[in-house]
């Protein structure tokens, strides 16, 4: 490292930029596991390596190399914190085992549906790593299934075990259906649970619009508490069709339920339905910094476009995933869109991802999902 570039190290921040790095000794290639030292020649800690702007994802610091049992350490660690947030229960079989730097395995998913467990890489080093990884699920586990799925979706395949999808879980007693093999991410946004469940406790008796519903999530819950009417919203007619399967699987009908392929913006041009309340949690608009300007064009647009057709006294849930997107920089969007439809808006709550989705006190990036409950006059 270069002498003045150690601190994010002293501060234990997993990411080594390759600006910092001052020279590199032998035949490094993209996954290898490395050791990192100072300027001192002092050893600081280990990671992979891979050429790009995050150079290293540091994975253990200190002097001594990491154990064989290293994976088995971590996956336990990051399992012991969810039976210590209450997380699993006879009501929930669904939830993140692994998140990235937040459970100190950086760029790793792992997210567990019921008996199947799935992997996503988002580095060359933790693909080359993934049957050590899936080992050590299946050891602390017994799952059935371990599912790996690299961010490319390229070379995708079953490590052990397979299971057809889409595969049934339930979360806070509501059922869902997972297709982990073509669906988003690992197949279920699995950080909205607790979002979901505050969602039900706004919902009954209310007309419910949820866009960008992906398999419906949201509407599930807003039916099962009593709402009166749900449309559910995607311009995906896969994510429409798994949310009519969803909503199927509970009992729940269509006189209470419409899903509707469509997109959101179009879909607010043309209908002349009132809803009392409207969720907003579409795909990230800001991948990387220089789309972030656009990207706040987008949600200012679509939260204006959804206060100015709420009905009087409504509730809308807003939400954004977007990593590169800061919580005042969302809020203050989200307050401008208010000025602009001309409405009286309150702010409820603040939300965020839950427990399962921890954030590390040394890597503040990992809060990436905010969110604003508001009330509209």
């Amino acid at each position: 490292m270069k002498s003045d570039r150690e601190a994010s190290l002293q501060r234990f921040h997993p990411w080594v930029f390759s600006g910092g790095i001052h020279r590199k000794e032998g035949n490094i290639q993209d996954g290898d596991w490395i050791e990192i030292v100072d300027a001192k020649g002092t050893t600081k800690g280990f990671g992979h390596f891979q050429n790009g702007s995050i150079a290293v994802r540091v994975l253990h610091f200190g002097v001594e190399q990491p154990t064989e049992d290293f994976y088995d350490q971590k996956i336990k660690n990051a399992f012991h914190l969810r039976l210590k947030a209450n997380i699993i229960s006879d009501q929930t079989n669904c939830y993140r085992l692994v998140h990235g730097e937040g459970d100190g395995l950086s760029s790793l998913i792992v997210d567990i549906y019921n008996k199947v467990a799935v992997i996503q890489s988002h580095s060359e080093g933790m693909h080359r790593d993934r049957q050590l990884i899936a080992k050590a699920i299946v050891d602390l586990l017994k799952v059935e299934s371990v599912f790996y799925k690299p961010q490319s979706g390229e070379n995708a395949e079953y490590l052990f075990g397979a299971t057809s999808v889409p595969f049934p879980i339930v979360e806070y007693g509501n059922k869902f259906l997972v297709d982990w093999e073509q669906g988003q991410k690992t197949g279920f946004f699995l950080d909205q649970r607790e979002n979901r469940k505050l969602l039900g406790e706004f919902s009954a008796g209310k007309k419910v619009l949820n866009t960008f519903c992906y398999t419906g999530g949201f509407s599930v819950y807003a039916i099962h508490e009593g709402a009166q009417l749900v449309h559910s919203v995607d311009a995906s007619a896969k994510a429409i069709d798994l949310s009519k399967k969803n909503i199927e699987l509970n009992g729940f009908d269509s006189n209470h339920h419409a899903c509707l392929a469509a997109d959101t913006f179009d879909y607010f041009k043309s209908t002349a339905e009132k809803y009392d309340l409207i969720i907003l949690d579409p795909p990230a608009f800001a991948k990387h910094r220089d789309a972030r300007h656009q990207a706040m064009k987008g949600y200012q647009r679509l939260n204006a476009e959804a206060i100015k057709m709420i009905e009087p006294g409504g509730i809308i849930f807003t939400f954004s995933c977007s990593q590169v997107v800061d919580r005042k920089l969302f809020y203050d969007t989200v307050m401008s869109s208010a000025i602009q439809a001309n409405r009286d808006v309150k702010v409820l709550s603040h939300l965020s991802q839950p427990a399962d989705h921890p954030v590390s006190a040394f890597h503040p990036e990992g809060e990436y999902l905010k969110g604003l409950v508001l009330y509209v006059r």
